[in-house]
């Protein structure tokens, strides 16, 4: 478990802020809480593939967007506690302050059956494009808890 959240605060430090240096990204988890060596480090970026890439306002490291989405959806099992729905919407539990997170990797994972998404601290709501959909939508995401629980 402390992979994974070594992994997530990692990831949420690199698309947040412009890392120039291994350096600066230890540091960075040092203000975050994360004692890691160089070594632990390395590791790490190179399992979320993390690349050095060139840009108009100068090289960083940045989050591989082809392994984006499977990184995303290892990370939403993580936090999610609870899936429920009613007639309308669907509503997910999460950690306290993880909602905004998971509310964004489901954005991400543009199912079919989301029209949109909305979160506070510890929930989502999730609006279907019909209330037909919102079965399907449940099946989606639990599909996507369930796939990651066997890998």
């Amino acid at each position: 478990m402390e992979k994974q959240r070594r992994h997530l605060a990692i990831k949420q430090i690199i698309a947040n802020r412009t890392i120039n240096t291994q350096s600066e990204l230890a540091s960075a988890m040092r203000k975050e809480g994360f004692k890691t060596t160089q070594a632990t480090l390395s590791r790490d970026m190179k399992e979320l593939g993390i690349a050095w890439v060139y840009t108009p306002s100068g090289a960083k490291y940045m989050l591989s967007p082809e392994q984006e989405e499977e990184r995303l959806t290892t990370l939403i099992g993580f936090e999610i506690e609870q899936i429920d729905a009613n007639e309308n919407v669907v509503l997910i539990k999460t950690l306290p302050g993880r909602a905004q997170g998971v509310a964004e990797i489901i954005d991400h994972l543009r199912l079919p059956s989301v029209l949109g998404t909305l979160a506070g601290d510890n929930t989502v709501f999730i609006l279907p494009r019909s209330i037909k959909k919102i079965k399907e939508t449940i099946n989606a995401l639990r599909s996507v808890l369930e796939k990651n629980k066997q890998a």
